[in-house]
């Protein structure tokens, strides 16, 4: 795979379909240094099985352009459980590519933790490639950043191969998250699920775009999308474009999205019974989000992740 990072001196317009609502140039200074390039590779023999979760630290520096490339390969039959934490400190862009092949009958559970600073920029193109009865599970849970842009596009060229991408999105301020996933079916009996949640307040932008790709070659294709959003505050705004597109005439396809504000009649109901506004709202909006921790496989993982959830929203309300 052939990818190049993005330019400072040649920053796609946010009038393009692809950055759309994404206005990259108005939030990076023009005084950042180009930092040194930084190779990261994780890779796993055939047939190894890594029962100790693996993490990874990358730290955006003030003043600083970082071009982390990231690069994970799992061999037939390996397994791994990779946490993957970026945060920084001051004004800074982290411009990141990853790339991941997950060989046949491997399996990667892929968990990021974004908790950038509230003046660093991160944009992140990843690109994965499935092997015949491979699984990627992918989890990311996105709080920091004036700005972030988490772009994957997942190739499944193997039968009976499956990637998940779940996500919760917690954004306030002035803050703006954009993700763009594209999954591409290219191989029979293949499986794809989007779950993803957010939570909005303040003058907070979101935007998701998903395409699920179904080749005329990937016949029985199993893939869905769900997108459901809340907006704390009247001034957030989110934006959603789910799509379909499909070459093959047998499939099982779907997708919704879904924003709005807490109910009423539900807030009203836990208010009745003790609960002041805040603590019944910080506990819908928990349940909501919880949903999506719960596919966490690791519960060490799970119980963090609800927890770093639980502390924003006592933040914020």
């Amino acid at each position: 795979m052939n990818l190049v990072a993005l330019d400072l001196e040649n920053l796609p317009a946010y009038k393009l379909g692809e950055w759309k609502y994404t206005n990259l140039s108005n939030s990076i200074s023009q005084s950042l240094v180009q930092d040194e390039s930084q190779e990261i590779v994780i890779h796993k023999n055939c047939g190894e099985i890594c029962e100790q979760v693996e993490n990874i630290l990358l730290t955006g520096e003030d003043g600083k352009i970082h071009t982390p490339h990231l690069k994970i390969i799992l061999e037939d039959g390996a397994k791994l459980t990779l946490v993957e934490r970026q945060d920084g400190k001051g004004s800074y862009w982290k411009n990141m590519i990853t790339e991941i092949e997950v060989g046949a009958n491997a399996r990667l559970n892929h968990i990021r933790f974004q908790e950038d600073s509230a003046e660093g920029v991160n944009t992140n193109l990843v690109k994965i490639k499935l092997s015949r009865d491979s699984f990627y599970d992918g989890f990311a849970l996105n709080i920091g950043s004036k700005l972030m842009k988490h772009e994957i596009h997942a190739l499944i060229e193997g039968e009976n191969a499956e990637v998940h991408f779940n996500a919760i999105n917690l954004f306030n301020e002035r803050q703006h998250g954009d993700t763009t996933i594209l999954i591409e079916h290219k191989a029979q009996h293949t499986t794809s699920r989007q779950f993803i949640r957010n939570l909005l307040d303040d003058s907070a932008q979101g935007v998701f775009r998903g395409k699920i790709l179904v080749r005329e070659s990937a016949q029985k294709t199993d893939a869905s999308q769900l997108i459901n959003s809340i907006l704390i505050s009247h001034d957030a705004e989110m934006n959603t474009k789910p799509e379909l597109e499909i070459y093959a005439d047998n499939v099982k396809c779907s997708h919704g999205t879904t924003t709005g504000q807490i109910d009423d009649t539900s807030l009203f109901y836990f208010q009745s019974r003790g609960l002041s506004e805040s603590e019944a709202n910080q506990l819908l909006m928990q349940a909501f989000v919880d949903e999506v921790a719960d596919k966490i496989v690791d519960e060490k993982l799970q119980s963090l992740v609800k927890e770093k959830v639980k502390l924003w929203l006592q933040n914020i309300l």
